[in-house]
């Protein structure tokens, strides 16, 4: 690799950072007041995997399974999740979202769904199609890193 294509790499790396984590600090301004951005992520995993330990959820959340508690213990508190026994263990306890929980989930996507469909409508056609190709090619990458 030439020492110019690094650079010029490096630059659209750097360029592509700034970028995605300036739209989830916007994103981030859409949810709903009440909750931090650590328990609507934990919210999300749960919403995503449905029922799941709380050593698990600190897993896929990166936490520290003590960290984890304190964000699950006020989510409870909060009523948007429910412990319920796991149904081939009785010693574990599953984290599942309430109604409330899901609720909330919902309204959280359609507020961050509604503030990007409106961005996106300033864009022009050719724009939002070169878009398109972007996330093509965004989606790509992630996935092939994926186990």
């Amino acid at each position: 690799m030439t020492p110019d294509r690094k650079q010029g790499e490096e630059r659209l790396a750097a360029e592509l950072r700034l970028a995605v984590m300036r739209l989830a600090r916007r994103l981030r301004q859409q949810a709903p007041g009440d909750v931090t951005p650590s328990m609507l992520s934990a919210l999300t995993v749960v919403d995503r995997l449905g029922p799941i330990t709380l050593g698990d959820l600190a897993g896929f959340e990166r936490v520290r399974p003590p960290t984890m508690t304190r964000i699950v213990a006020r989510l409870e508190e909060d009523g948007l999740v429910e412990r319920e026994p796991d149904e081939s263990d009785g010693r574990v306890t599953r984290i599942r979202l309430s109604s409330a929980g899901r609720k909330l989930i919902s309204k959280n996507r359609t507020r961050k769904d509604a503030y990007l469909a409106d961005r996106l409508r300033q864009l022009s056609p050719r724009e939002r199609s070169r878009l398109q190709g972007g996330i093509e090619v965004i989606q790509r990458l992630l996935d092939e890193e994926a186990p």
